[in-house]
């Protein structure tokens, strides 16, 4: 049974879009780069998947320099790349350009000792979208406190 370990989540993914389906991709990512992931130093907040020249790419994911890398280690925001078969990067391409989707990156994560980054297919909503994502959140909040008192 292979655990996974959530290294970083990207909440704003899902309040800023829908998520319709995910994936899961492998990344090509350098020795120093892994350290950092291991010790949680990764933000995905305005980070997003792109497609160039039949690949997937990791755009603007932030790892940080690991601290004891030689010459500095590695460059904090280079574009990544991520590791799907052929077949899913032809239906996300489709997917993409007919319906006018976003390949958002909601969470990176180990594997069986790999790393791995859950791309999200996803639909951007409105902003009375996410005025009623913010109400349905309190709305439970609420209710959860109420049932709590109850106890």
């Amino acid at each position: 049974m292979s655990k996974r370990k959530v290294v970083a989540t990207n909440r704003q993914a899902r309040f800023n879009y829908e998520i319709l389906d995910t994936y899961e991709a492998g990344m090509v990512l350098l020795g120093s780069e892994v350290k950092s992931v291991r010790a949680g130093q990764v933000q995905l907040k305005d980070s997003y998947a792109d497609i160039r020249g039949g690949e997937m790419w990791l755009e603007s994911a932030h790892i940080s320099p690991y601290q004891f890398a030689e010459d500095g280690g590695h460059e904090p925001e280079r574009p990544r790349k991520l590791l799907l078969h052929r077949r899913e990067i032809d239906r996300l391409i489709g997917r993409i350009r007919e319906e006018g989707l976003t390949l958002v990156p909601t969470q990176i994560y180990f594997v069986n000792g790999r790393a791995k980054v859950e791309l999200g297919l996803g639909k951007g909503k409105r902003r009375h979208d996410k005025r009623q994502s913010i109400i349905e959140k309190r709305q439970k909040r609420e209710m959860e406190r109420a049932q709590s008192h109850r106890r």
